[in-house]
């Protein structure tokens, strides 16, 4: 994200695009010489902008795009993209827990299932270790309501485990996101985190869908 009063577009280092900050990401030269990320675009110092894939990232670090946008000696490391990724994960999950706090979530088959014939829901979360046939189901309910062309979002980026920590709960599968502010943030972190991963078509087959479309 942009600091106040900076540009809302930047300069992709390595393709040379200008792109929305939003699509992009911030790289620093941290303390010991090391290239960080700066997933809130906060971080002092000089900073370079990568578009938001690990692709990206790692096609940048192999072809020494930092230390030439840096205009230092900072060293990539080869498991920069890992890193970056992990930011974005935990920056997902937090607004998650946020979601939470906010009484913006509601967990369990049944609870949910609920939630889509009833309540003002802004998307689903499930596992993506979790059984398909309850993963249909939802997607078929969410279908008949929303319609396939302005079908409901499904965030499937984490394993149960994940969102167990994230929402204090034991055994999360199924979640349904409440309109409100926490949800459209936590929506806007997962939608740049599947984007840094690839899509639905990347290698870890992570997946933020439509539920107008079924598996």
């Amino acid at each position: 994200m942009p600091r106040k009063n900076e540009p809302l577009e930047r300069t992709c280092a390595l393709t040379r695009e200008v792109k929305p900050v939003s699509e992009l990401l911030r790289f620093v030269e941290a303390p010991d010489g090391t290239v960080v990320p700066d997933i809130k675009g906060v971080l002092p110092g000089r900073g370079i902008w990568i578009t938001a894939t690990a692709e990206a990232v790692d096609e940048a670090r192999k072809a020494r795009v930092f230390a030439r946008g840096l205009k230092s000696g900072a060293r990539a490391e080869p498991d920069l993209a890992g890193n970056a990724d992990a930011l974005l994960e935990k920056a997902a999950l937090g607004a998650l827990s946020l979601t939470r706090k906010a009484g913006e979530i509601v967990t369990g088959f049944s609870k949910v299932e609920a939630a889509l014939k009833r309540d003002p829901v802004a998307g689903l979360v499930e596992a993506r270790d979790g059984a398909e046939d309850g993963k249909r189901k939802l997607a078929a309910i969410a279908a008949a309501r929303f319609g396939s062309a302005n079908g409901c979002p499904v965030v499937r980026l984490f394993t149960s485990a994940q969102l167990d920590l994230a929402l204090g709960r034991s055994n999360v599968i199924h979640a349904a996101l409440l309109e409100g502010r926490t949800s459209e943030g936590f929506l806007t972190r997962a939608r740049r985190l599947e984007r840094f991963r690839g899509g639905p078509d990347g290698p870890a087959r992570q997946e933020m869908s439509s539920a107008g479309t079924q598996d």
